[in-house]
C-alpha cells in the first residue's frame, strides 16, 4: 500500500506540473523579419489589386450551408452541445468588380428541437466575400465592429507577422507553395484579430484565413469568443475564390456565472463557379443578402436532400469544431490570455438552479447563493453558501481557483457539504425537490462532510485527466423535515470518521468514435486511508468507478447504452455505509425501490432504443407548437450487486427490469413505466430530460 500511495502521489504531482506549465510554443519565433514583411506587403497589395483586376470582372456561384443554434450545459461544459435549431440554406452568390456582392437565398428550411425565438443577424445567413473588407464586421456590427483586416494598409501598421510553416498544394499541372503566417496585434487591448493567414508564395494571394478576436473587438459583452475559418479554392487556375467557411459564436450571460451557453455555428460549402458572365448591374441594388421572391424559389427549388437533421455534418454536436478549436488554441498562444478573457470581474454564481433553492428530508427548505470574483492572472475567488430551515445548519464552500485560457484548472477549497452517496444521480434535483416536499419521496442519501481539498484537471487533450487530494471528516445525518403528505425513509447510517483520499480521474467528452458511435466515458479511482472514531475500525480502501455512454444514430432513431460500475476493495471487513455501491431507482435500477440494491460492488447496464411516433402538437404560445411526434424509448436494464450490508435486505446477483419511456415537448419532459423482474414492482415517474440535469 505504501508503494501504491507513493506512485499515486507522484502521478498527482506530475499532473499539477502539467497544469501550471506555461505554453512556450513560438517563443523563439522571429516576428516582422524581412522575408515575412515582404510576403505580407505583397499579399496586401495583391488583395487590393484583385478588386480592380480586369481579368476577374464578375462571377456567379452556389453556396450550401447550415446555421445551427446549440445550447451547452454543465460546469466546464464537458459534454457536446444540444441542437436547439438548425437551418439549412441554399444561396445564389454573385460578385462584380470592384467590390459589389449579392446573395440570394433560394432555399431555406429549419428544424426546431427546443423552444426558442432566436433571430439571426442577416450576415449569418450568407457567406463572406473577398475574405472580409478592410474593416471587419460580424453580426452587422453588433458582435464585431471596426477591426482592421491584417492584410490592409492599416493592418500592416497595427499587427505583427511571422512565418510559422510552409505547405504544398499539388495541382494537376503544378505545385503551389503556401506559407502559414501568424498574426498578432501590436496592442492586444485594441479591437484586433488573432490567428493566421495562409499566403500563396508565388502570387501573394490568400489561400486560407483562420482567426479569432481580442476581447476589445467584441461589442456584445455576453460573447465569449468569435472564431472564423475561411478557405479559398483556385478557380480556372488563376482566381482564389471562397470554397469553405466556418464561423462559431459563443455567448453566455454577463452577470450570472451559470454553466449554460448558446452557440451559433455557420458552415458553408461554395461551388459551381461561372466566371466573367454577363450580369445586370441592377442585381446588386438593395441589401447584400436577400430572400428570393417566393415564385422564383418555387420555380427553381434548391436541391435539398433528406431531412435537415439527417444531412447535418456528423460532428456538428462536437464540444468545439476541430478547426475552430485550433483557432482558439492558436489565439491563446499568440497573445496574453487577458486579451481574450471576458472582462467580467464579479458575478453571482450558481452551478445548478438547486443551489439557489431546494428541499430534502434533512434540510427541509434550503436557500443559497454564491459569487465569483476574478482577481487577475487566471485566478479567482469563489464562494457559495446554503442554509436549511429544518436542520438549522449552514453549508458552504470557499475556493481559490486558477484557470488557464485553454481550460485547465487548479482549485484549493474548503467546504462543508451534505454529499449524496448515490453512485449516479437518480432524478433531477428539481424533480427531487417537488417529490420530497409533496410526497416524502427523496431520492438522495446524504451524509455530512467537512473537507479541505486540492483538485485540478488538464485540458487540451482528447481525454481529460484530473486529480483531487482531500482531507475529510464524515458524519451521519438525521431526518428533520416533514413532507406535505407521506413520510420520509431514514438516512443511511454513515460512519463517523476522518479520512484522506486521493482520486485520479480520466474523462472523455462525448464525441464520434468507431462505426459512427458517440462515446463518452469517465473513469475514477480513489485511494482512501481511513481513521474511524470507532476503536479498531481503521482501514485502507481502493474504490474504482466507471461510467460509459455509447450512442448510435439510425436516421431519426437512436440506440443508447449506459453502463455504471463500481467496487470497493480493502483490508477491513468494516465498510463505512457512505462508501458502499448504491443502485436502485429510475436511472440505475428501474422497477426497484430507491437504493434497494446495495453492496461492496455492482454494475448497472441499460439498453434503450428511441424512435419517433405520431403525437398531437403541444401549443407553446409565442414559440409555436411542439412537433406532432413523441419519442418512444423502450429499454431493458440489469443490475448486478454483491454482498449487501447488514442495514439492507439481502441482495445478491442479477436484478433485471423492462420498461418504456416517452419523451415529449421537444424531449424536455420524460415519462417512464418499468417493472422489476426479480422481486421488483411496477414503478411510474415523470422528470425533466436527463440532458438538462447538469444545470438543474
Amino acid at each position: 500500500m505504501r508503494l501504491t500511495r507513493s506512485l499515486a502521489v507522484r502521478a498527482t504531482l506530475s499532473l499539477v506540473a502539467l497544469i501550471v506549465a506555461r505554453d512556450r510554443a513560438g517563443a523563439q519565433q522571429i516576428w516582422n523579419d524581412a522575408r515575412t514583411t515582404a510576403l505580407v506587403e505583397r499579399a496586401t497589395e495583391r488583395r487590393a489589386s484583385q478588386l480592380a483586376d480586369t481579368a476577374l470582372v464578375d462571377y456567379k456561384a452556389t453556396a450550401h450551408g447550415y446555421v445551427t443554434f446549440l445550447a451547452q450545459f454543465g460546469e466546464g461544459f464537458p459534454e457536446p452541445p444540444k441542437i436547439v435549431k438548425a437551418d439549412e440554406l441554399g444561396l445564389e452568390v454573385y460578385w462584380r468588380a470592384p467590390d459589389l456582392s449579392k446573395q440570394r437565398i433560394m432555399g431555406r428550411r429549419d428544424t426546431l428541437l427546443l423552444p426558442t425565438d432566436i433571430n439571426y443577424h442577416r450576415d449569418h445567413l450568407g457567406i463572406v466575400q473577398n475574405n472580409f473588407r478592410n474593416i471587419i464586421r460580424i453580426g452587422e456590427g453588433d458582435e464585431v465592429r471596426d477591426v482592421p483586416h491584417p492584410l490592409s494598409p492599416a493592418g500592416l501598421q497595427v499587427y505583427d507577422f511571422a512565418i510559422r510553416d510552409s505547405l504544398q498544394i499539388r495541382l494537376a499541372d503544378r505545385t503551389l507553395d503556401v506559407y502559414e503566417v501568424r498574426v498578432r496585434p501590436k496592442d492586444d487591448r485594441q479591437p484586433r484579430t488573432v490567428g493566421a493567414v495562409y499566403i500563396n508564395r508565388e502570387s501573394g494571394e490568400v489561400v486560407r484565413m483562420a482567426f479569432s478576436f481580442t476581447r476589445a473587438a467584441l461589442i456584445d459583452k455576453e460573447l465569449e469568443d468569435v472564431s472564423v475559418v475561411l478557405e479559398n479554392a483556385l478557380i480556372e487556375g488563376r482566381f482564389w475564390l471562397p470554397r469553405r467557411q466556418e464561423i462559431e459564436i459563443r455567448r453566455t450571460g454577463s452577470w450570472l456565472d451559470y454553466p449554460a451557453r448558446g452557440i451559433i455555428r455557420g458552415r458553408w460549402e461554395i461551388c459551381c463557379y461561372e466566371v466573367n458572365i454577363p450580369m445586370d448591374p441592377a442585381l446588386f441594388s438593395g441589401p447584400e443578402i436577400v430572400m428570393a421572391p417566393a415564385p422564383e424559389r418555387a420555380a427553381n427549388p434548391f436541391p435539398f436532400t433528406g431531412n435537415v437533421l439527417d444531412s447535418l455534418p456528423p460532428d456538428v454536436r462536437a464540444v468545439t469544431d476541430a478547426d475552430v478549436k485550433k483557432v482558439q488554441d492558436e489565439a491563446r498562444a499568440l497573445v496574453r490570455e487577458a486579451a481574450l478573457a471576458r472582462t467580467r470581474s464579479f458575478a453571482i454564481s450558481a452551478r445548478h438552479i438547486s443551489d439557489l433553492v431546494r428541499f430534502n428530508r434533512v434540510e427541509g427548505l434550503a436557500l443559497g447563493t454564491g459569487f465569483l470574483q476574478l482577481i487577475g492572472g487566471g485566478f479567482a475567488l469563489a464562494a457559495a453558501g446554503r442554509y436549511g430551515f429544518s436542520d438549522e445548519e449552514a453549508k458552504g464552500r470557499g475556493a481559490l481557483e486558477y484557470t488557464t485560457g485553454a481550460g485547465s484548472r487548479l482549485a484549493l477549497a474548503a467546504e462543508r457539504e451534505y454529499r449524496d452517496a448515490s453512485e449516479e444521480q437518480e432524478t433531477s434535483l428539481v424533480r427531487n425537490t417537488l417529490a420530497a416536499q409533496e410526497f416524502g419521496s427523496d431520492y438522495t442519501d446524504p451524509y455530512d462532510v467537512n473537507s479541505l481539498s486540492l483538485s485540478g484537471s488538464l485540458a487540451r487533450l482528447g481525454w481529460r485527466p484530473s486529480f483531487e487530494i482531500a482531507w475529510e471528516q464524515h458524519d451521519s445525518l438525521s431526518v428533520h423535515a416533514q413532507p406535505a403528505s407521506g413520510h420520509f425513509e431514514p438516512t443511511i447510517p454513515a460512519q463517523p470518521l476522518h479520512e484522506m483520499r486521493l482520486t485520479l480521474g480520466l474523462d472523455r467528452s462525448t464525441s464520434l468514435t468507431f462505426g459512427g458511435y458517440e462515446l463518452g466515458a469517465r473513469f475514477m479511482t480513489s485511494g482512501i486511508w481511513r481513521a474511524s472514531r470507532s476503536p479498531g475500525a481503521r482501514g485502507e480502501f481502493f474504490r474504482p468507478t466507471a461510467t460509459l455512454d455509447l450512442q448510435k444514430p439510425f436516421g431519426s432513431s437512436r440506440l443508447l447504452l449506459h453502463t455504471v460500475a463500481a467496487g470497493l476493495f480493502g483490508r477491513s471487513d468494516t465498510i463505512p455505509a457512505q462508501h458502499l455501491v448504491y443502485f436502485g431507482g429510475p436511472t440505475t435500477g428501474p422497477g426497484y425501490d430507491f437504493h434497494e440494491l446495495v453492496g461492496r460492488g455492482g454494475l448497472s447496464q441499460r439498453v434503450e432504443y428511441r424512435f419517433l411516433a405520431p403525437f398531437f402538437p403541444v401549443p407553446l404560445g409565442r414559440f409555436g407548437n411542439a412537433p406532432a411526434t413523441i419519442t418512444l424509448a423502450p429499454f431493458a436494464n440489469a443490475v448486478w450487486i454483491d454482498r449487501s450490508p447488514a442495514f439492507k435486505a439481502t441482495r445478491q446477483g442479477w436484478y433485471p427490469s423492462l420498461g418504456l419511456g416517452a419523451l415529449t415537448v421537444f424531449d424536455v419532459l420524460r415519462f417512464d413505466v418499468a417493472r422489476g423482474l426479480r422481486d421488483g414492482r411496477w414503478t411510474f415517474g415523470v422528470d425533466i430530460g436527463r440532458d438538462f440535469w447538469s444545470v438543474l
